[in-house]
């Protein structure tokens, strides 16, 4: 990605290295994972991730490994990536005559607090409604390039632009509403409703990835490429048979790796918001 003539955003909360002292483990679930698993539930994410991992993690330490020039490069390019998605969500927001209001992006080490509980860095980036603040672990994006195969900076921009996509979702009361239909249905419904959510959150990101590029020229080559790789590599069913060695689709809560590359694709291609209705379409 080009972001030479870009800037860096306003919003960023660097908590790196403040450590995990008083944040919970050693085999205790304290009300801030309660919260926070709950808040995974809403976002279709089995709350049994957050819960697990209070229970196992070790007893919390403070961070007192400096930063890395690369770390840092790291930080600078999360922190253009999000300005990038302000400058984009403002103008679409204006012309649909609203406001954009900005969320903050959090970067943390291993874990931190949030107005949703305890973030752990093992359940990957995240976004929590509740302080409108995305939380985000650097250490993921390695994890995204040798776990999931899935390398490059647009990668990691696409990671970024889809919990971006979540706070747009929060914004226009989408989120609230599909939060409340899952109330009403059975489970598989409810992975189902979960599943549109997410792939709507790509469609969205593929929007501002065509505006961005359009208005500002970022992506170069293999750009997109790197883009669809990702998508791919998070799919539901990628993952589960990676984990679990078989595939069960009635427990999908974010879609298939050829779903969340399509819908990613949609937004990238059309620039549309209309397009990324993905709770009215038959076929997903």
């Amino acid at each position: 990605m080009d972001f030479r003539n870009g800037r860096e955003s306003d919003n960023i909360e660097d908590r790196r290295g403040q450590g995990r002292r008083g944040l919970g483990g050693g085999g205790k679930i304290g009300i801030g994972t309660i919260v926070l698993a709950l808040v995974a539930m809403y976002f279709g994410i089995d709350p049994s991730v957050v819960l697990n991992t209070a229970m196992n993690d070790p007893a919390p330490i403070e961070s007192a490994q400096p930063r890395t020039p690369a770390e840092d490069a790291q930080a600078r390019f999360v922190s253009m990536v999000l300005a990038d998605t302000e400058d984009t969500w403002r103008v679409i927001f204006r012309e649909g005559g609203a406001t954009y209001r900005e969320p903050q992006l959090v970067l943390y080490t291993g874990a931190t607090r949030s107005a949703c509980g305890v973030g752990q860095a093992q359940m990957g980036p995240f976004y929590c409604p509740a302080d409108s603040k995305v939380y985000l672990d650097l250490a993921f994006f390695d994890e995204l390039h040798h776990r999931f195969g899935a390398p490059g900076d647009f990668a990691q921009a696409y990671v970024i632009a889809h919990e971006i996509g979540h706070h747009v979702q929060n914004l226009l009361g989408l989120s609230d509403k599909v939060q409340q239909a899952r109330q009403r249905v059975s489970e598989r419904e409810a992975n189902l409703l979960s599943v549109r959510l997410e792939l709507q959150a790509d469609c969205l990101a593929g929007i501002w990835a065509h505006h961005a590029n359009r208005s500002r020229g970022v992506l170069e080559a293999g750009d997109i490429e790197e883009g669809l790789a990702a998508a791919t590599a998070v799919g539901d069913d990628h993952i589960q048979k990676r984990t679990q060695g078989h595939v069960v689709p009635d427990s999908f809560t974010h879609g298939s790796a050829e779903q969340r590359r399509r819908w990613f694709s949609i937004g990238l291609q059309q620039g549309k918001f209309q397009s990324c209705d993905t709770f009215s379409v038959a076929r997903l």
